[in-house]
């Protein structure tokens, strides 16, 4: 698959390739998928699932950032159909989703919500503010949505006096569930990667 390409600004950071990596690792998209994302921004984790998932909404409540989706969208190679929306989720959230990225914490308890009405299979939200974070798991597990919670960090190497030193980026955490009606024979949730 190639790189995804991001020459138009949102003024926003874009989702980072290795967290991308695991994003998409724990959303499992299928051809046969529908995936929406709540902020998309750059479009950076809209053009990775629209290489993934048969369809792809994607939910931006800026213009500005809308249209550096769309731009940026016609400067890689997808195979999905593409649904850009300008909403403030839950609105504008298709009730057939099978898999949900939140990538900001805007309105994410109204859209969890949502994902619990609609029984959203797979539901991923990246934080990187911790006091975020511990309510959001909150808020997953008062949803019978949590799996489990991912705290990383990446590092990018430079050369310093000759030597690799290392920039770090800001941790991320990763909460990652989902409302599916299929249980284990434990009556617990299948293990990730299984499908319900």
């Amino acid at each position: 698959m190639s790189r995804v390409m991001l020459p138009h600004d949102a003024k926003a950071g874009p989702t980072k390739p290795e967290v991308r990596a695991v994003l998409l690792s724990k959303l499992d998209l299928r051809a046969s998928d529908h995936f929406a994302e709540v902020g998309s921004c750059t479009g950076a984790v809209t053009i990775e699932a629209a290489r993934r998932a048969g369809r792809v909404t994607a939910l931006e409540r800026k213009a500005d950032r809308l249209d550096t989706t769309r731009k940026n969208l016609a400067e890689n190679d997808t195979e999905a159909e593409v649904d850009l929306r300008a909403a403030e989720a839950p609105d504008g959230l298709p009730s057939d989703a099978d898999a949900l990225f939140l990538g900001g914490s805007r309105n994410y308890e109204a859209v969890l919500d949502f994902a619990v009405e609609a029984g959203v299979d797979r539901v991923v939200m990246n934080v990187s503010r911790l006091e975020v974070a511990g309510a959001a798991t909150e808020a997953f597990r008062d949803r019978d949505l949590l799996e489990e919670v991912v705290q990383f960090q990446v590092s990018h190497g430079y050369e310093l006096a000759g030597a690799t030193s290392f920039d770090s980026e800001n941790p991320v955490y990763m909460l990652v569930g989902g409302a599916g009606d299929d249980v284990a024979a434990d009556g617990g949730r299948p293990a990730r990667g299984g499908r319900r």
